[in-house]
Formats: C-alpha cells, structure tokens, sequence
C-alpha cells in the first residue's frame, strides 16, 4: 500500500493514475488519522519552498509524519519540492525543512549554464544513478526524467548522492539517506521510465 500524503500542493492524481495502472493499492492521506499504517509515503511537491512548508505545517500531519520517517522508519519518497523539503533549509525561502536528509536547497548558477534559456532547468534529462538502493532497478541505462526546478538539493555528505545529472555542472537528481529517498524530477510525468521507478519503489 502507498499513502500519498495531500497537504493541497502537487498532482496527486497523476500518482494515483500510476499505481494503478501498475496494480498497486495506494491511499490519499489528508489528515494525521489517514496516515494509520503507513508503509510507504510519497510527498509530492511544487512551487515555493516556503509556500509548501506552510502547508504542510497546517495541515496537521507532521507531527506523525517525523514519527512514522524518524523513528518508524517506513520508508518515504519526496519528489521534487518534496524532496527539498527533506533538506534543512533552501535558499528560496527563510523556513526550516523537514531535516530528514542532511543537506541544503541552493539555486543553479545561470553563469554556469549553456542553454540559451537558463533557468528554471526544464525538459528531459539524462539521470545516472550512482548508488544501487533497488530504485533504479531497470533504468541503469538512457533512461531519461522530466524535470521542472531552478533549485537543487546539495547533500551534505556524499554518500546520499543516488543519481547525477548534468545542468551547469553535476548536482544530485536524486538521494537516499536509510528509509528516506528523493527524486528532483517528476516521475509522474516521465511516462514508462517514472512508472518503472514508482513500482521499484512500492517492491523496496
């Protein structure tokens, strides 16, 4: 089973959608009392950091959310804001982060960047998985993700670095750190290479 978790930020439907084409059970959870039982969450995510830390403060669930992430250890997966959410802060806005994984939100350098549009990085990319946790199961190779972002998550240690991608340099596209992972990109909307991670990670 995977809870979505639905404080009123990201495309929950589309997650929905996936699952079940893919025959897995999943349930939206919109207060602390639909997150009972847990065993995997998503926390989608997008717009403004500050914006989608508020929500998530208000919406009365994070208080079991840290419990079920910190000390149940069921696993989780935040997807794009989502996944900066995870971090202890971001240069975007002046909130603190959920501090589930060590590391910090900063903006691309447009100096850096080739592309006559610079920012926000949008469009396919290539995703080179660099630590096998079993997410990545099946798309070692030229598996390319819809990204949407002109922020990046910059781990603190180098061992949570899951997955690469080149856009003025190499920045983490996607970390892992014990039960929590994360993913920059929209899998949602990356057709069968985010299917096929979405499923590996209802099988972790």
């Amino acid at each position: 089973m995977i809870t979505i978790i639905d404080y009123g930020v990201g495309n929950i439907n589309a997650f929905v959608n996936v699952y079940k084409r893919v025959d897995v059970p999943v349930k939206i959870a919109r207060t602390k009392e639909d997150l009972e039982g847990a065993q995997k969450l998503i926390l989608p995510g997008v717009g403004h950091f500050d914006h989608a830390m508020t929500q998530l403060n208000n919406s009365g669930m994070r208080e079991k959310l840290d419990d079920l992430v910190l000390n149940q250890k069921i696993p989780v997966i935040g997807i794009c804001v989502g996944m900066q959410m995870m971090a202890n802060r971001s240069d975007e806005g002046i909130m603190e982060g959920l501090k589930w994984i060590d590391a910090t939100v900063k903006k691309f350098d447009e100096t850096k960047i080739q592309q006559v549009t610079r920012l926000p990085h949008m469009g396919w990319n290539d995703v080179i998985p660099v630590k096998d946790v079993g997410l990545f199961e099946g798309l070692q190779d030229n598996s390319i993700f819809y990204f949407l972002h002109t922020y990046y998550f910059e781990c603190n240690n180098s061992e949570d670095i899951m997955a690469v991608t080149e856009y003025g340099g190499e920045f983490a596209s996607a970390a892992h750190h014990e039960n929590k992972f994360g993913i920059q990109f929209h899998p949602e909307k990356s057709h069968h290479y985010g299917e096929i991670l979405l499923h590996n990670f209802a099988k972790l």
